[in-house]
């Protein structure tokens, strides 16, 4: 009997050695962000250049390094991926800890360098269920989960927006929103990128909601970058509906 048990302890202690990461405790971070870009046909390639760029410039931002590693953990996990119509979505760059400049750099290294993914319609629904599902194979683990959505145009595929984005919320995810607007004079689609009432409205009404919530409208290719910096304090930092009109020292 004896035998047996120091046999039984023996595979036990190897099966704990050999066992994945899956298999052990989630590592704790501060927040878990997923950062889903909009590649729909409605994206031109200024477009495209102007949120992958943006997200390489914002998460390695001194002011947003300064935010992450501010926080009880000093990190978080980030994930970035596109998406286009319903069954278009890939990640980018899987779930990585962010630190310190030096792991930031890397992040937005890695971003500006890869190709684009897809060109299709805009299925801001299936972004949101594509976003929850990374959330919940996460290998970390965060009080706060929160899906920042990019994008220059309504929902014109897949299931209801409404409808998943209650589904989000059910799940205490907190969805923020970077609104790309385009001129009329430059839309081949004025109804899709200029709904009525405006694109940052149909967000706000549609698209984002938890707690703190926010939409940040980025005008102009200058304004991206700063909007996004100021946008990954606030998200990082876990305010609520944040007065956004000047980032530290003005950029």
């Amino acid at each position: 009997m004896k035998h047996l048990m120091r046999v039984t302890a023996a595979l036990l202690g190897l099966a704990l050695t050999f066992a994945g990461p899956a298999s052990r405790a989630a590592e704790p971070v501060d927040l878990l962000l997923v950062l889903a870009a909009d590649v729909s046909r409605s994206v031109t390639e200024p477009k495209f250049k102007l949120q992958r760029e943006g997200a390489a410039a914002a998460i390695t931002h001194p002011d947003v390094v300064k935010a992450i590693t501010s926080g009880p953990n000093r990190r978080i996990a980030v994930c970035f991926l596109e998406w286009a119509t319903a069954g278009q979505q890939n990640v980018v760059i899987d779930w990585t800890v962010i630190d310190d400049g030096e792991a930031a750099r890397s992040f937005g290294d890695k971003l500006v360098e890869l190709p684009r993914s897809f060109a299709g319609s805009t299925s801001i629904s299936n972004a949101i269920d594509f976003s929850v599902t990374q959330l919940e194979r996460a290998p970390f683990k965060a009080e706060r989960r929160v899906i920042d959505i990019s994008g220059d145009g309504n929902n014109n595929s897949g299931r209801s927006v409404t409808e998943a984005r209650d589904d989000a919320l059910a799940k205490s995810i907190t969805i923020n929103a970077l609104v790309i607007l385009t001129p009329l004079s430059e839309s081949f689609r004025p109804e899709h990128t200029n709904p009525p009432g405006g694109l940052e409205k149909y967000f706000q009404d549609n698209v984002i909601g938890g707690f703190g919530a926010f939409t940040v409208v980025a005008e102009t290719h200058e304004s991206f970058g700063r909007a996004l910096t100021k946008k990954l304090i606030a998200e990082i930092a876990g305010l609520p509906q944040p007065q956004l009109a000047e980032a530290p020292d003005g950029k």
